[in-house]
């Protein structure tokens, strides 16, 4: 398995590579002959560097990943001030999508996971149309994971998108690069709905402001006391205790 060209920095005690673009990370991800690297790409966020502060087993998962990239402008500030660099946010609900773009070319296997019957239907849908070489879905709705396992082994993908929801699908990853380890895991959350149409994503607008978490928490205030979580988070930053 290659490593990857960036070094990781540390966010709170987890690793985050400190990309300045998405052609960085993507360098990462795609070899030179323009396959896919088989490993672990997480996305990060202090909603997730405060849960592995006070979880091991959130902690180890996030260990494992190869391509630990920020996915929260929290993290981002918080590699800029300790490396000085311009490091960017990588939205990763773009970033599978790059993926499976770049994947067209030698046509790797990719496997998706998640979400209802209907919407994952309907990515496959979208994502065939586009010539992604889906080879098998399956909706969230299991009961045994052995499901999954035996389709991993059946299909032997070099991708295979995940869409669970944190630490879920975090958890699910971990245990099926133990079995097959030859293929780039990355989990989605939500994405799926999003490929699908059925979630709009906040306005560009507010995407550039780097707002797309406020837009959010307007459209679900329900969210509210999960942020209230992240003032801990901006202590830290403030104090360059991160």
């Amino acid at each position: 398995m290659s490593n990857p060209k960036t070094s990781p920095v540390l966010i709170g005690g987890v690793a985050v590579n400190p990309y300045e673009s998405l052609e960085q990370l993507l360098a990462d991800v795609i070899d030179p002959s323009g396959k896919v690297v088989p490993g672990m790409a997480i996305a990060i966020n202090p909603e997730k560097v405060l849960k592995a502060q006070s979880d091991p087993q959130t902690h180890d998962i996030l260990a494992q990943a190869t391509i630990p990239f920020a996915d929260g402008i929290g993290v981002v500030k918080a590699l800029q001030q300790k490396t000085g660099k311009k490091c960017v946010r990588i939205a990763g609900c773009e970033l599978w999508l790059d993926i499976l773009q770049h994947s067209i070319t030698h046509q790797s296997k990719v496997v998706l996971i998640g979400a209802k019957p209907e919407v994952i239907a309907q990515c496959n849908g979208i994502l065939t149309d586009k010539k992604v070489n889906v080879v098998a879905y399956q909706d969230g709705y299991f009961n045994d994971e052995a499901v999954i396992f035996d389709l991993i082994q059946q299909t032997t993908p070099d991708i295979v998108i995940v869409a669970l929801g944190s630490p879920k699908q975090e958890k699910l990853i971990a245990k099926l690069r133990e079995t097959h380890s030859d293929a780039l895991y990355m989990g989605v959350g939500g994405s799926f709905d999003v490929l699908a149409g059925n979630v709009k994503r906040a306005p560009e607008m507010w995407q550039k402001m780097n707002l797309e978490w406020f837009y959010r928490l307007i459209k679900e205030p329900k969210r509210f006391f999960r942020q209230l979580k992240l003032l801990k988070f901006l202590q830290l930053y403030l104090f360059k205790r991160l």
